[in-house]
């Protein structure tokens, strides 16, 4: 699954529009090296993003095309 489809669905960040622009601004990482939007994701990655002050980092432990708000929380776990 793309990079932006996933910050999406798994509600990590709002819009895929905004994952999208984050991407581009080198402002998320996959694995330790900055990553563009298009890049696939998988389960066992690691997810890092800056919003600015804070940084979250995550682990990618579930792929689903759509979820529902409740199950968004089970795609990943913060590290």
């Amino acid at each position: 699954m793309r990079l932006d489809k996933y910050l999406k669905v798994s509600r990590l960040i709002k819009r895929r529009t905004v994952a999208n622009d984050a991407c581009d601004a080198g402002r998320v990482m996959v694995n330790g090296k900055v990553a563009k939007a298009s890049c696939d994701v998988k389960v066992g990655d690691r997810i890092d993003i800056e919003f600015g002050n804070k940084a979250v980092s995550v682990e990618v432990t579930m792929i689903a095309d759509t979820t529902k708000k409740e199950d968004a929380k089970e795609m990943f776990k913060y590290l």
